[in-house]
């Protein structure tokens, strides 16, 4: 046997023992290492995953919980400010009159003003005939930040201008036909029932002044008051005009019609239109609130009902509006 063998040979029987005792080469212990390493760092990385997700999936959670304890939150709230505004509905003064015209006829009047706040710097236009008359009735002016007339204003538009008021004094029917009959008329009276919009209640006034209607019945419940947007609404007008607050709308309509005023009441299922029927004499105009109209019971209080011509398509009026017509057609036919 050569060296050569004999080398070979020695490697081989070397080689052998080192497998027989499973002792490996330096590669074969570089390669088991990485395999090992390899595998651990796969371990590591897919718990380190599987943590992550497991904190992923507790952060949605507890971020989804959270979300769901605002919600309830919000809605408790949200139910607990419903449950306050129905038991603590907002009040409406009677005490303020808003707006320069408003204030103006306000002053002019026999109404008791106690005094008139003015915006810091709003000297121009019509304030000065504000602080005019005020001064020539020595009624107290004030300048205030305009930041407290936004926050005592209840119509959100003051313009600059609020008077505060004794409240406004309601009149009796009597005072209606005392007025009518002081004025050598008769009795135009405007009756609602159940106007619930200070902007209708303000636009009717308005125009039974301008008609010359002697006096407005209104109800005392469900029914608007002389508000500060009645008062703006109507520009003053309210001031001229006598309002008298009933317990009972039926029994007012009874009384005033035994004093020989004919009741006409205002229904778009009427037969009679507005100009073919007569509507001189003492007069008294019934108008309904703005969804139902007037209630079954008072039209049947009614001498006659009474309707508009209507083409459009459109099948009703605004109250105000309808009203409006029904008055200029009154005033029209009284003057003729």
């Amino acid at each position: 046997m050569s060296d050569k063998k004999k080398y070979q040979g020695k490697n081989g029987n070397n080689t052998s023992k080192e497998d027989k005792y499973g002792v490996a080469s330096r590669k074969d212990k570089s390669s088991s290492r990485s395999t090992y390493e390899s595998r651990e760092f796969s371990s590591n990385k897919e718990e380190k995953n599987k943590s992550k997700t497991k904190r992923y999936k507790g952060n949605a959670e507890s971020i989804l919980e959270n979300k769901n304890d605002a919600r309830e939150r919000v809605d408790t709230n949200h139910k607990k400010s419903n449950i306050n505004e129905e038991l603590e509905p907002k009040i409406m003064r009677e005490d303020l009159v808003e707006g320069r015209n408003a204030v103006i006829e306000a002053l002019k009047s026999d109404r008791t003003v106690e005094y008139v706040l003015i915006a810091k710097g709003d000297m121009v236009g019509s304030i000065s005939v504000v602080i005019a008359i005020a001064k020539e009735k020595g009624i107290v002016t004030k300048e205030v930040d305009r930041r407290k007339l936004d926050q005592m204003s209840q119509t959100s538009s003051h313009q600059g201008v609020i008077a505060v008021v004794t409240p406004y004094k309601y009149f009796e029917i009597d005072d209606i036909f005392k007025y009518a009959s002081d004025r050598g008329e008769k009795p135009f009276i405007i009756i609602l029932d159940e106007i619930e919009d200070p902007h209708n209640f303000g636009s009717i006034i308005r125009t039974a002044e301008v008609c010359g209607a002697h006096g407005i019945i209104i109800p005392k419940r469900k029914n608007v008051g002389a508000t500060p947007t009645v008062y703006k609404t109507s520009a003053g007008a309210i001031e001229h005009m006598r309002i008298a607050k009933v317990t009972n709308i039926n029994v007012a309509i009874e009384k005033i019609k035994e004093r020989g005023v004919w009741v006409y009441g205002a229904d778009m299922a009427a037969q009679d239109y507005i100009f073919d029927t007569d509507l001189t004499g003492a007069v008294a105009l019934v108008i309904g609130s703005e969804g139902r109209g007037i209630s079954k019971l008072t039209k049947e209080k009614c001498d006659v009902l009474v309707k508009i011509p209507m083409v459009g398509k459109i099948t009703s009026l605004n109250a105000s509006v309808a009203g409006g017509i029904i008055m200029y057609e009154i005033m029209k036919q009284k003057i003729r």
